[in-house]
């Protein structure tokens, strides 16, 4: 029994899994982040500078006060000046050399998980909202790029400034002051985790619902025509503003939550200050310190309370950008049941004849969808499934393709399982005209093109005319320039299929599919296509799951699913001999051929 998988749960992963995700592609780039934190602690050390030179400047000017202008300290003032453009140039170079390892990583990271979403099997796709799915990938690619900048322009740099004032303080000033910075600091850091811990869950609740929100929104968006069908756009409405209500109330908790902390912070911060400034105040006014060392004191306090304020949001932020990148990182997390088994070689079409032994499939445990179907398409020949509807003839199309594995039997080209063989080189040696076409929001050049972006503008237009597209996209003002719209729907579902034909011929394959090729298209259209299918069909091997049985009396043998199992099976003229379930459903066909067909448009 194939494993069955579970959804993404809201919060698979830990705080530091994530970071060492993370790390992980940031260790390619580690001599260039290593220069990046040279710079970052000399802009520090200059930072830290700007206040000792001022102390100095302070008590020379407090000392000579009585003498010749001529005995300002310019060297100290020079120094002074200096120190602070080195602050800023070297924070310049920090930004410039980290700059492209931060970028390049998240790059990387997108990439990856892009491409990983793609890998994941139907199954996976099937049970996600893609609206949800881009949000996640959105706003992990953001927050990545969030925690970096917090990380180096932040945390660091205020830690190390922390540490070099503390060490400042307990070198040259009664340990009382680097006692009470210590202290504060402590106190302030417990306290913002701990709250900042407990309102994450706000977040998190925030996340959730946001992505539903979008998922139903760009869901109610695509399907607009429907909506409009329907007149159910208040309805649409309601539905949004239900998970905007919600994610209200996440919002208002965390904004609440948040008054609550910046509070807290407000006092620890306020409290320290406080009792340094005593103490200095009161060293002063006992000779113990000069008015430099009283304005040193504050200076750094300020240089050092400032940030660490800040770094109060900043640890907010980050704890959002782990929040948001665990989803992220959760998709990577994911594994599909449809890989490629271990020392996986190209498939050897040959011939390309296709063997159903014996296979059965179900979707889930309590439903089976084949059962015990066995059949073998020659090299070359053409077979056609016909059935009614949930009889399994669109399975066989995916289980063809592996976008799922067989629970028994097996399915071999040219005498290959196609479980033991690599995917690409299956999938790759297979084409298929599905019955929903969906086409790129993209250019009528470029959809038909996708079927084999390598190709040329005229072997595109020669696909194109083997479907009897040509003329009519000749006709149009922009040509093959002219852009079909989100999911093709600037076209009618005749010319999407003939786009759909035209993008399978131009890839070329060994084995073709047809999912109800003809099904959008007018009576006219459709024998005009059925000439270019078997022109295109010739010399291939064809599967061909049809619905109208006219389409398929030239197929040198048809299967009749019925219930999972093929009931019957033959040419034609055999089938309508046996009078059973295939000649029923001519007889019925038949009965309806006067009305008129679907049309294209």
């Amino acid at each position: 029994m194939r494993p069955r998988r579970t959804d993404l749960p809201t919060s698979s992963r830990n705080d530091w899994k994530t970071l060492g995700t993370l790390l992980t592609y940031l260790w390619d780039f580690r001599v260039r982040i290593g220069f990046a934190m040279m710079f970052l602690m000399l802009a520090k050390l200059a930072n830290i500078g700007v206040p000792v030179a001022l102390k100095h400047i302070v008590d020379a000017l407090d000392v000579n006060q009585h003498e010749a202008i001529v005995a300002i300290p310019l060297a100290l003032l020079v120094a002074y000046g200096l120190l602070r453009l080195g602050t800023s140039l070297f924070n310049e170079l920090r930004n410039a050399v980290f700059a492209r390892a931060s970028q390049q990583s998240i790059r990387m990271i997108a990439l990856k998980v892009f491409r990983h979403i793609h890998a994941l099997s139907l199954r996976f796709h099937l049970d996600r909202q893609t609206g949800g799915l881009s949000r996640d990938l959105e706003r992990g690619t953001r927050s990545i790029s969030q925690l970096l900048h917090y990380l180096v322009f932040s945390i660091l740099p205020t830690f190390f400034e922390i540490a070099v004032v503390t060490t400042i303080l307990l070198v040259n000033y009664d340990s009382n002051f680097a006692l009470v910075t210590f202290i504060t600091v402590v106190c302030y850091i417990i306290y913002t985790y701990y709250v900042t811990t407990w309102r994450t869950k706000f977040r998190v609740w925030m996340n959730r619902v946001d992505s539903e929100a979008n998922s139903r929104a760009i869901d109610s968006l695509i399907n607009y025509e429907t909506v409009k069908y329907f007149g159910n756009e208040e309805y649409e409405a309601l539905r949004y503003d239900h998970r905007l209500k919600e994610w209200e109330q996440a919002s208002v908790k965390s904004q609440t939550s948040l008054a609550l902390l910046n509070t807290g912070q407000g006092l620890i911060i306020a409290s320290g200050l406080t009792i340094l400034m005593i103490l200095a105040g009161q060293g002063v006014a006992q000779g113990k310190l000069t008015l430099g060392d009283f304005v040193l004191i504050n200076a750094f306090l300020i240089q050092l309370y400032i940030p660490l304020n800040f770094l109060g949001s900043v640890f907010r932020e980050i704890s959002h950008c782990l929040t948001d990148m665990d989803r992220l990182f959760g998709l990577l997390d994911q594994t599909t049941d449809i890989v490629d088994p271990a020392g996986a070689t190209p498939l050897d079409i040959g011939d390309g004849e296709i063997c159903f032994e014996n296979v059965s499939f179900s979707y889930r445990d309590d439903r089976p969808i084949l059962r015990g179907v066995t059949f073998t398409i020659a090299a070359g020949h053409k077979a056609a499934i016909v059935g009614t509807s949930g009889a399994g003839k669109s399975t066989i199309a995916r289980l063809l393709f592996r976008f799922y594995d067989v629970d028994q039997g097996r399915i071999a080209i040219n005498g290959q399982d196609i479980r033991e063989v690599a995917l690409d080189s299956l999938r790759a040696t297979i084409g298929i005209v599905p019955q929903d076409t969906v086409l790129f929001n993209d250019t009528i050049l470029y959809n038909i093109g996708y079927g084999r972006p390598t190709a040329g503008r005229e072997e595109i237009e020669q696909a194109a005319r083997l479907a009897h597209l040509h003329q009519f996209i000749a006709s149009l003002p922009d040509g093959y320039e002219t852009r079909v719209g989100e999911r093709g729907l600037k076209l009618s579902g005749g010319e999407k299929q003939r786009i759909a034909i035209a993008r399978a011929v131009l890839k070329d394959p060994k084995i073709l599919i047809f999912d109800e090729a003809t099904s959008a298209l007018d009576s006219h259209s459709e024998q005009a296509i059925q000439q270019a299918l078997s022109e295109v069909a010739m010399n291939h091997t064809t599967l061909v799951i049809a619905h109208r049985l006219s389409t398929i009396v030239d197929a040198d043998e048809i299967l009749v699913l019925e219930q999972g199992q093929i009931v019957e099976r033959g040419s034609h003229p055999h089938l309508l001999g046996l009078q059973g379930v295939y000649a029923r459903m001519w007889a019925l066909q038949l009965q309806e051929s006067p009305a008129p067909a679907v049309g294209a448009g």
